[in-house]
């Protein structure tokens, strides 16, 4: 049994996957509790979904892929505010027109017969596939959201209680709202290389969905969306070494049971209080 669970982490490379696995589950139980809380959770899905041709264009040329997924993340906010713009359109329909497009056409683009193998990494991630220059990266995101969130957490709570009087209180919503984006995006565009397009909302936000079932209070949904993300990160992690499955597959398959293990928890435990109460 100790054999099996110390021989994976005798792998640089695993090692450094979980490591970066470790890291984004601190951002996931931090900022993915705002986002869930904040019912962002449909702008995370655009966000990564948006970046996906600045992505394929990138590794087609070459660059980095954060340059490519910053771009794409540009031109997706762009698109959106000239889409919003147009008379009976709201943001919501904006942003479904904008998004479905922009993924449509990365589809395409990374998918094309002329196109060079191994851009479905893109797609699906590759967690394994992360460098020490990568971890440091993500170690200095997640330091810089953390440090954010910290110094927004009163305006985040004010805002978030009672929008109508929070300027009165001497909050500003618009621009908690801008910064809470920027963090999302920063958050999206760190983890998009490791999770990949399609998966990175999983990690963002599944953790704090399932910690919301089973808390009522933000800290301690916190706490509790982290435990989620690491205890998934080593499940998918130990499953695809074992088991020899996609990494980034594995985390988020754990990840959903999660979430499918906290609303069982949360429907059982209020069918007991019914029982009590009929008793």
């Amino acid at each position: 049994m100790i054999d099996w669970l110390v021989e994976p982490l005798r792998s640089t490379v695993v090692a450094r996957a979980l490591a970066e696995l470790l890291l984004l589950g601190v951002v996931s139980g931090s900022l993915g509790s705002w986002i869930v809380l904040w019912r962002l959770s449909y702008s995370a899905e655009s966000l990564a979904h948006g970046m996906l041709p600045g992505l394929v264009i990138a590794a087609l040329a070459g660059v980095p892929l954060v340059i490519g997924g910053a771009a794409g993340l540009l031109v997706a906010t762009l698109a959106i505010a000239a889409v919003g713009r147009v008379p009976r359109l709201g943001s919501d329909v904006a942003v479904s027109v904008v998004i479905t497009t922009l993924l449509g056409l990365g589809v395409l683009l990374g998918l094309a017969p002329e196109t060079p193998a191994g851009l479905d990494g893109i797609l699906f991630g590759d967690v394994l596939g992360v460098s020490d220059g990568d971890l440091a990266l993500t170690a200095a995101i997640v330091a810089v959201v953390l440090i954010s969130l910290a110094l927004l957490r009163p305006s985040l709570v004010v805002v978030g209680l009672d929008r109508l009087n929070a300027a009165a209180l001497g909050r500003r919503p618009g621009a908690v709202d801008v910064a809470l984006g920027l963090l999302l995006a920063l958050a999206t565009l760190v983890a998009v290389e490791d999770l990949g397009n399609l998966l990175v909302v999983a990690m963002l936000v599944g953790p704090a969905a399932a910690a919301r079932l089973v808390t009522r209070r933000l800290t301690s949904m916190m706490l509790a969306a982290t435990a989620i993300a690491v205890g998934a990160s080593l499940v998918g992690i130990y499953a695809s070494y074992h088991a020899r499955l996609a990494a980034g597959a594995s985390v988020t398959c754990a990840l959903a049971l999660a979430y499918v293990a906290a609303l069982a928890a949360r429907r059982l435990t209020a069918a007991r209080r019914s029982a009590s109460a009929r008793a």
